[in-house]
């Protein structure tokens, strides 16, 4: 779909992007702060971004409580939730282009003022509750908290965060709100046709009352490697595992293309490196691995799971193929393949104005940059061999990771399992 973007710097400091898709049907938007767990006043009531994400739709200066307000957001059926992690409290809405002024106006309600009473406090302190009792019987949940949290990040698990719940008062509710939803932390991405409208919608973006403050700062957190760990489950009838690598620093748009090249070669279809000869061998349904750039390092991660009978099989074939690649071993007909598929995927990322809101917003509300759809191809085009195998010697010269696992076995198992990897790691040794 063809559009136009347009950046918006707000007269009380907040800023986004007006996305004219003309001739579009829907209208979708994204309203993000700096607000997700890691920005709570102490770790002692970490959930506290979390228990505001539930609050976030009822009652409020307009609302006597969230059964009224859904009932009006919804009535010609429009879309919207919340969502929060380490860092972001998102908002997002999708509605018939109709009725987008109607709804960004219930959005404003919401978001500006929201009376956070005690009642429907207890009740969503119940439900997150709910919520993190449910994580604890998935082994993804449980596994990658653990291994950020080995490895350094300021992160708390799900037991630990439930220990906490009751610490919580809606008073630190209130008090995270009014630190964290500023105009200047305030971040949106709207898209749909606005041809003819866009001053219509900066006008009343422009209406939005919030208290003044700066866009908070990403946490900064000194990492280490660790050694492997087993999280314990009898009643486990496989074994999932994941193993993580960083660098510490951020990696630059060329090295972050090249390892999402890489990983397409190493995981990414059932004829890749890694996935498909396991999967040949009988050994793992499916596997992933990714590559994160953060703001003050990057990390490398691959999971899967298997029967505990099969599982050093994978690690094997894990070991065998990371090993060709830090010694060069990759042939230029991968590569083009590779290109080839990303290339298919960009092709078929801009079907919808919600694909197109989503393409914007995940760099925008990271570091503010405006990406450039149209040169996408060329950015794939330009990832070289000598990149993709600079950028992944680094991560195992740095020799900053960690093995866990989740499953019915024993630590020493673990720690065996996960040494064909970790030997893979030399510092000092990136060309």
């Amino acid at each position: 779909m063809k559009h136009t973007v347009y950046e918006v710097v707000l007269k009380n400091d907040a800023r986004g992007l007006i996305v004219d898709v003309p001739g579009a049907q829907v209208m979708s938007n994204q309203i993000h702060f700096r607000a997700g767990y890691r920005f709570a006043r102490d770790s002692a009531i970490y959930e506290t971004a979390h228990i505001m994400e539930h609050m976030a739709f009822g009652a409020s200066k307009s609302f006597k409580d969230a059964h009224a307000y859904e009932s009006e957001f919804t009535k010609n059926g429009a879309y919207h939730n919340a969502y929060t992690n380490d860092i972001s409290m998102v908002y997002e809405a999708e509605c018939a282009q109709f009725e987008w002024e109607r709804v960004l106006e219930l959005q404003r309600a919401a978001i500006t003022t929201p009376l956070f009473r005690e009642e429907e406090f207890i009740s969503e302190r119940g439900n997150v509750k709910g919520e993190l009792t449910g994580y604890l019987n998935v082994p993804n949940r449980l596994l990658w908290l653990k291994v950020a949290q080995e490895l350094g990040e300021d992160v708390l698990t799900y037991p630990e965060r439930l220990s906490m719940m009751n610490d919580i008062t809606v008073a630190d509710v209130r008090d995270h709100y009014k630190r964290t939803h500023t105009a200047g932390n305030m971040r949106f991405v709207i898209a749909g046709d606005f041809t003819n409208k866009k001053a219509k919608l900066e006008s009343m973006l422009e209406d939005w009352q919030l208290g003044t403050g700066e866009r908070l700062p990403i946490p900064v957190d000194e990492l280490h490697s660790a050694p492997a760990f087993l999280i314990r489950r009898k009643d486990a009838p496989n074994l999932t595992f994941g193993w993580s690598l960083t660098v510490p620093r951020r990696l630059s748009d060329a090295a972050d293309d090249a390892m999402s090249c890489l990983n397409h070669i190493l995981t990414g279809t059932l004829r890749s490196r890694i996935l498909g000869e396991a999967r040949k061998q009988g050994v793992v349904y499916s596997m992933f691995s990714d590559t994160s750039t953060n703001e003050h390092n990057s990390t490398w991660d691959f999971g899967a799971q298997s029967n505990i009978e099969d599982v050093e099989k994978v690690v094997t074939i894990m070991a065998h193929e990371l090993k060709r690649i830090i010694d060069g071993d990759l042939d230029e007909t991968e590569i083009e393949d590779a290109k080839s598929y990303a290339l298919g995927r960009y092709q078929m990322s801009a079907q919808t104005v919600g694909q197109i809101n989503h393409f914007y917003a995940s760099r925008y509300f990271f570091d503010g940059k405006i990406e450039n759809f149209d040169t996408q191809p060329s950015q794939i085009q330009a990832v070289t061999k000598d990149r993709i195998i600079e950028t992944a010697r680094e991560f195992f010269a740095t020799n900053c990771q960690t093995f866990g696992a989740y499953g019915n076995t024993d630590t020493q198992f673990i720690r065996d399992l996960a040494k064909p990897l970790s030997d893979l790691c030399q510092p000092g040794k990136s060309e």
